[in-house]
């Protein structure tokens, strides 16, 4: 078949692309690589995997992880588990495994994992899976052979008949690295992956006989009207993106016809998904697929340069981080060079990198061109490729934090109106807070209620008040209680510590509105530790205790995109009206959010610890309020001093951690009480069991100190020293010398928190503990990271995260001032948080607490260079 051949088939299937540029690029595609070329070729040589020591198949640019982590146990579908495919140095599939529908979401059923295993000897891979509900057991095998892998799914006896048809093997393709790239079936079929969803979608009832789901998953599928698109294209073989040969990929099936499908017809956060259906009465190679990904021999994963994208101090140590593919020949220099006003640049300075050391599964090595210091705009050049520019100047952090002041914690506030110049942020958001939640409720976001509503009403009762202050959570809508209490105790801190008096939001709680680039005479800082606290007052006020949170009641609200004031219709639900009936303030439509009033004694002392901060930075500013918030801390204090709430919830933290929020409600009420002897006691106290764990709280006992004699001085400064030691020798382990992201969710909070909490512990024992903490911290979430160098907070730095997981996320963009947690270690040794797409919540979901501990951070930060200055 010639070229033009291609193309005329192409435009018989679709006509998407102007027919001149779509020839053009297929005609490119055709020369590179027959479409019918399954046995992946690079110069003859034949790609053959292996299994490696830590128990995945692996080849020179391929990797094939299989089930080195689970779904989630709370919210299952997380786009990284089961078959996963790494390729060139992306991870471009995941998830694939036997599902029960074409394009599954978060929350469908997934297989129960019994057991994985690695026969190096076989270079095979073996999963041990079942649908215990619907009595079905199977093993999924990857196995190396030349040119890719095959894929067999092993079933123990035959489907029963209600999956027959339904329960298909599915591999799930990343949407950024696939759309607007060709697709080629059979040699018969052509066209091009749509960047937007198009296809026709069908009802597939719910069959009789399945088991039950959980109650809001039978709630969503009948809100969703079962609904399931048809599939793009189908065949015996299917090759996507022919015209990349960085990420080609060809998948043939020995059984049932493979078919293509758009899961983002479904949910925003869909990916594309190659399927074939089990065919009924087969066990033994029920199906077998056989994936060809583009091999080429040579490939080199390009060094990455991790800097910070803001710049730096020209006075701080400045070292980037360089990561490098095992087998690229590294340069043993880099040079750094200045920007000239003409657009030129000139070098300026060339050293040596360190000897690369490992980490996962890259090497890295260190460049230090701390000898620059000349205030200018400057690019790395290392290995023939230039940086991003970045500035040196004295000024860099200054302007870090107020756009996630303004910008992203503004757009997150709840039961207002957030405007910027032409563009309305949303509307005044769940004025009908909130219904009363159930007993012995689980939610599906991890919500809980217990036996009783601890509060005066009954499920499903209006609640009065609630409807003012708090902020939107993350990338949904939900206001939970400790994510508020980290915002204005992060705030507070800041306020005090470092005098934010920048004021550029105008901030009207009685009209509920806000206006963004309009100062209002009073520092932003103190409007939003203000808009917090009314909340949490509110909560007291209504049922007597802080609680958990308000929250959706359905996931139909719950994965609502677009404004917060759409999500609900703003009227208090009532019984008595229909179901579109409205009378007034009230209408028949259930949708308002639920109240989840657990009484739990961290509640109660994150409530007063949080009011007790309030309080000092709301004097002077509000009187009334601030006097209000120390009287209510001092109360809950008080209550729970004489009458301790039981304890109903998991247990949370290390050792030692029951005693930390009564010793920090201890510690903040000590310091907005200038010293009071009951808490100061209390402090005391509990510290024996807090101190034994420094680094996760302990450390803030240094606030503490103007109130403390010598010897607790002494004390607390051996333990600093300590603590320096023990955490130096951590740091060393990795190659950016801060807390490592190894969990599920990325840590770059963490490590926000880490630059705050090292800057206070500079403060008081400089002799100690160096500046250095605090601007590394910085200059990490600026860019000094792994898998790439940009910025984890949107809008800030060169080069930063434009496509994340806010609640605008449906329009692939970003809410300046925002700070994704960044970086995860895909397991056991991928380093990931991609670029170009931002529906991984545990790689790009911005975060309240997290932007509030960036603020507390980057203001530290500042600080810093103005102390260099002097």
């Amino acid at each position: 078949m010639t070229a033009m051949d291609f193309c005329a088939r192409f435009f018989r299937w679709r006509a998407i692309l102007p027919q001149f540029l779509v020839c053009v690029l297929v005609a490119f595609a055709m020369e590179a690589l027959p479409v019918r070329a399954f046995a992946a070729q690079t110069a003859g040589v034949e790609m053959q995997m292996t299994v490696t020591n830590t128990g995945y198949l692996n080849a020179r640019g391929f990797s094939v992880f299989l089930y080195k982590s689970t779904y989630h146990p709370v919210f299952v579908d997380q786009k990284n588990t089961a078959m996963e495919l790494i390729l060139h140095g992306r991870r471009v599939a995941t998830n694939g495994d036997v599902r029960l529908m074409p394009t599954p979401e978060q929350w469908d059923l997934v297989a129960k994992l019994k057991g994985v295993h690695a026969d190096a000897a076989a270079n095979r891979l073996t999963a041990e899976l079942g649908f215990p509900s619907y009595g079905v057991d199977y093993t999924l095998e990857v196995t190396a052979e030349p040119g890719g892998v095959r894929v067999s799914v092993n079933l123990a006896k035959p489907l029963p008949q209600t999956l027959v048809g339904r329960a298909g093997f599915n591999l799930e393709f990343l949407p950024s690295v696939y759309m607007d790239k060709s697709y080629a079936v059979d040699d018969t079929h052509f066209g091009v992956i749509p960047r937007s969803p198009e296809d026709r979608m069908h009802v597939v009832p719910r069959a009789a006989g399945d088991p039950l789901k959980l109650p809001y998953q039978e709630e969503w599928d009948r809100a969703k009207g079962y609904t399931e698109p048809y599939s793009i294209v189908s065949g015996k073989s299917i090759t996507l993106a022919p015209e990349d040969p960085l990420y080609r990929v060809s998948v043939r099936s020995e059984t049932a016809p493979v078919a293509l499908y758009d899961g983002r017809d479904r949910a925003q956060n869909g990916w594309f998904v190659l399927r074939s259906l089990i065919p009924a009465g087969k066990t033994e190679g029920a199906i077998v697929w056989h994936i060809r990904p583009n091999y080429m021999a040579e490939w080199t994963r390009l060094p990455m340069v991790a800097h910070s994208q803001a710049g730096y101090l020209p006075e701080q140590s400045k070292v980037a981080v360089i990561e490098l593919d095992p087998n690229f020949d590294a340069p043993k220099t880099a040079k750094v060079l200045r920007q000239e006003a003409d657009g030129s640049y000139r070098q300026v300075f060339e050293g040596p990198i360190t000897l690369p050391t490992p980490w996962l599964r890259y090497q890295y090595a260190k460049f230090d061109f701390s000898a620059v210091k000349q205030p200018g705009l400057y690019v790395i050049e290392y290995a023939g490729a230039r940086t991003a520019m970045f500035p040196i100047a004295q000024d860099v952090y200054d302007r870090s934090w107020q756009t996630t002041l303004d910008g992203f914690l503004a757009v997150e506030m709840d039961h207002v109106s957030v405007r910027d110049a032409y563009r309305l942020w949303h509307g005044v958001s769940d004025m009908d807070d909130a219904r009363q939640a159930p007993p012995n409720e689980q939610h599906f976001d991890g919500y809980r209620m217990g036996p009783t509503t601890d509060s005066p009403y009954k499920a499903g009762e209006h609640i009065p008040g609630l409807n003012v202050g708090g902020w939107f959570d993350a990338g949904d809508y939900d206001n939970i209680a400790p994510s508020q209490y980290s915002v204005i105790e992060n705030l507070s801190l800041a306020y005090r510590s470092f005098g934010l008096k920048w004021d550029e939001l105008a901030v009207d709680e009685t009209a509920r509105t806000v206006e963004m680039h309009r100062p209002d005479g009073v520092p932003d800082a103190v409007e939003q530790v203000r808009h917090g606290v009314l909340q949490i007052l509110a909560q007291i006020h209504a049922v007597g205790h802080p609680f958990m949170g308000i929250i959706e009641p359905n996931l139909r609200e719950y994965t609502h995109l677009g404004d917060a004031a759409s999500k609900t219709d703003g009227r208090i639900y009532s019984d008595k009206l229909g179901p579109n009936e409205v009378k007034g303030d009230y209408s028949g439509k259930p949708d308002d959010r639920w109240a989840y009033t657990t009484k739990l004694p961290f509640l109660q002392y994150g409530a007063a610890s949080a009011l007790a901060e309030a309080s000092m930075t709301l004097k002077g500013w509000d009187d009334p309020l601030a006097k209000q918030c120390l009287d209510a801390a001092e109360e809950l204090w008080q209550q729970e001093q004489a009458h301790p709430t039981a304890n109903t919830s998991r247990p949370f933290g290390p050792p030692g951690m029951a005693a930390m929020g009564e010793w920090r409600a201890s510690l903040e009420l000590m310091q907005a009480t200038d010293g009071g002897a009951e808490y100061k006691k209390r402090f005391l106290e509990l510290y024996p069991s807090v101190e034994k764990n420094f680094g996760f709280g302990g450390w803030m006992a240094v606030f503490a100190l103007p109130y403390m004699d010598a010897d607790f001085r002494q004390e607390f400064e051996a333990q600093v020293k300590a603590y320096k030691t023990e955490f130096d020798a951590r740091m060393a382990e990795t190659p950016f010398g801060v807390p490592p992201s190894l969990g599920t969710w990325g840590g770059s909070q963490q490590v926000a928190a880490m630059g705050a909490q090292m800057y206070f512990l500079h403060k008081a024992f400089p002799q100690i503990v160096g500046p250095e903490y605090t601007l590394r911290a910085a200059n990490y979430l600026l860019g000094t990271h792994p898998d790439s160098s940009t910025s984890y907070i949107s809008a800030i730095g060169t080069v930063s995260k434009l496509k994340a997981y806010g609640n605008n996320r449906a329009d692939n963009t970003f809410i300046p001032g925002g700070m994704i947690p960044g970086y995860i270690v895909i397991k056991p040794d991928f380093p990931e948080c991609i670029d170009d797409f931002g529906m991984l919540w545990f790689e790009d979901e911005y975060t309240i607490s997290a932007a509030s501990a960036w603020i507390l951070e980057a203001t530290a930060a500042e600080q810093v260079g103005k102390e260099m200055a002097h």
